[in-house]
């Protein structure tokens, strides 16, 4: 085995994660920690400052209700979240972090976030729930926040550039986990009383748009590998709305964002023929009712009129930019300051894309684009799996026990079915919407909960020598394989004793792509092409046990590729399991291909069985408590 030293951690609230929702845990739970008397102890693969989804910055706080000055109240949030995921949400634990939200976005600007603000003090907002922001540097902010919170509870309290592979279980509930180092050669074990996740979600599960010299190009970011279901899958967690996918649509190959041009700009998307596909297919909607026929229309359903226009030769897509900075400098009545006006929007219009996505901006310049000029082209980007934006995969957990029915509450708020394993963000399952402030705020509901879980529960963690040997073994394998048959060869990438971790990807992308709907199949599938899937994902799960390493960085590469793997068949065991198109625009199940709210309004949940190795998959009802 690979000379790997073990360093042994022993802490009370392990978080895993440096994201958004971590980085909540991380405050609140060096709050209630340090009354207490107990230790936080956070592990990021990467590094805090420019972890997770927020990483390259952002634009906008996405999820904003503005109780005190009156403008919205936490049912109609709630209301809101369930029309666009068609009616499948839980409004429990979308009405919790509703109410706690706002505080948090006073705390980004207390740390120190730029909020715009009109000449009455103000927050500018973008839409209804949105608030613009100069966010170049917002994870940054956040993430000092969070690091000032642990390192006030003494040192040695965060470990970066660790990256964690599996859970540590003591019975039935969860007491740690193991991953290793991506800079040095060390095996880490982490003993806890209480695990919160908040991994993010997952890309690159599907074949991406972007390949050959735009390979690795993606809209959500490409370090999240669907850790976070790995690892409540592997703890025995039951997990929910698995195959609620999310194909955000957005400018296409640099994959800039919309919403501050559909919001803000106030433009319009139309077909090659100039027409606005969201006014031309009123039948279309109808037969989605009674979700295509109430404001908003559904993410997924806008999707899906552009793609019909689209299959229809109709494409490309545009987004209308020029068109709407010439309506918007217009309303200036004065030439003079219609001209200022203009200079304004197409500083705002680069400010957008060079605060969270500078890929855009540079293809622009690179195709001579001026956006007051001529529209850009827009597309649906391969699917994602994530729990905070428009998707709403993630584990099944206890709701809050103030508004939480029964059905949805069985102890601690955030804690997942596996006992002392909470979970947060993009963990967190069918609480969607959520976003940046949103998944904060859930990492601080989750870790509040997590410390009373353990003042309660105040019991040593109980873990196997054996057990951490056996996954120590078998994490490093791939470092052992490419060792031993690395001269077999004279091109280490062709070897019939092993695989390479892009070759995998490669091959988990196809299988995806082809088998489960995605970019070249138009997101549409069938029956016999999901059970073909699982065919040769029950090959691929066999050759993991090939994977090879000739680095640390790829050892991480073959663990992020085999969680991937996991992620992909939760999704591909849930969208066979439901017998509907809930979600066009996300996938369409070509021999199931309506609506169907009288046998399929429910949660497809799933559970794989650590004891037999088997798949369980099944309904949970949806149960309101919003009018």
């Amino acid at each position: 085995m690979a000379n790997f030293e073990t360093v042994e951690v022993s802490t009370d609230l392990l978080i895993i994660g440096g994201g958004m929702s971590a980085c909540g845990a991380a405050v609140e739970a060096a709050y209630w920690a340090k009354k207490h008397g107990l230790k936080v102890t956070l592990v990021d693969k990467a590094a805090m400052d420019r972890s997770g989804a927020v990483a390259m910055g952002l634009s906008a706080i996405n999820l904003y209700i503005g109780q005190a000055a009156g403008d919205n109240t936490v049912e109609d949030y709630v209301r809101y979240v369930r029309q666009d995921l068609m009616g499948i949400t839980r409004e429990d634990l979308v009405y919790s972090i509703a109410r706690h939200v706002d505080s948090t976005v006073h705390l980004f600007e207390k740390w120190g976030l730029p909020i715009w603000k009109d000449e009455n003090g103000k927050y500018v907002h973008e839409g209804r729930w949105q608030i613009m922001i100069n966010g170049e540097s917002y994870k940054i902010i956040v993430a000092e926040a969070a690091k000032n919170a642990l390192n006030s509870l003494g040192p040695d309290n965060i470990y970066e550039r660790v990256f964690i592979v599996e859970p540590l279980m003591d019975g039935d509930r969860c007491v740690g986990a193991v991953g290793f180092s991506v800079r040095e050669n060390k095996f880490y074990v982490f003993k806890a009383k209480a695990v919160l996740v908040g991994m993010g979600g997952a890309v690159h599960v599907f074949r991406p748009r972007s390949t050959g010299e735009g390979l690795g190009r993606s809209w959500y970011p490409p370090f999240n590998t669907g850790s976070s279901t790995y690892f409540t899958l592997k703890a025995g967690a039951e997990m929910t709305c698995q195959e609620v996918r999310f194909i955000p649509v957005r400018f296409k190959d640099a994959y800039g964002p919309v919403g501050a041009w559909f919001l803000l700009f106030k433009s319009v998307a139309t077909n090659a023929l100039g027409e606005d596909y969201m006014k031309t297919h009123p039948d279309v909607l109808e037969q989605y009712a009674p979700y295509g026929l109430t404001k908003p229309i559904p993410a997924n359903l806008r999707n899906h009129l552009g793609l019909i226009d689209e299959r229809a030769g109709k494409g490309p897509i545009y987004m209308r930019t020029e068109e709407a900075i010439q309506r918007l400098a217009e309303e200036m009545p004065d030439e003079k300051l219609r001209k200022k006006k203009l200079k304004e929007l197409e500083a705002e219009a680069w400010e957008d894309f060079l605060d969270m996505t500078i890929s855009q901006a540079l293809l622009w310049a690179a195709t001579n684009t001026y956006p007051e000029e001529k529209p850009s082209e827009i597309a649906a980007c391969e699917p994602y799996f994530i729990g905070s934006h428009s998707g709403a995969s993630g584990a099944w957990v206890s709701g809050p026990e103030d508004i939480a029915p029964a059905e949805y509450q069985w102890g601690y708020t955030n804690m997942s079915t596996v006992k002392g394993l909470f979970c947060a963000g993009d963990a967190s399952g069918a609480s969607s919407h959520k976003f940046s402030s949103g998944s904060f705020t859930e990492g601080r509901i989750a870790a509040k909960s997590a410390i009373r879980f353990i003042v309660e529960n105040n019991e040593e963690p109980k873990v196997d020598a054996a057990q951490i040997e056996e996954l120590k073994a078998r994490i490093l394998k791939p470092l052992d394989t490419f060792e031993q048959y690395k001269g077999v060869t004279t091109d280490p990438d062709v070897n019939p004793n092993y695989i390479r971790p892009k070759q995998f990807m490669f091959r988990l992308q196809k299988i995806m792509d082809e088998y489960a709907g995605g970019v070249s199949k138009s997101f549409t599938t069938n029956k016999y092409l999901l059970e073909k899937g699982l065919e040769l994902l029950a090959m691929l799960k066999e050759d993991a046990d090939k994977l090879a390493a000739e680095s640390l960085h790829e050892l991480m590469r073959c663990w992020e590729n085999v969680h991937r793997m996991w992620q992909a068949e939760a999704h591909i065991r849930s969208v066979l399991f439901r017998e509907e198109t809930r979600w066009p625009g996300y996938y369409i199940r070509a021999d199931f291909p309506n609506l169907d709210e009288e046998n399929w309004k429910c949660f497809v949940n799933c559970r794989w069985d650590r004891n037999s190795g088997q798949w369980e998959v099944f309904k949970r009802p949806v149960i309101s408590i919003v009018d």
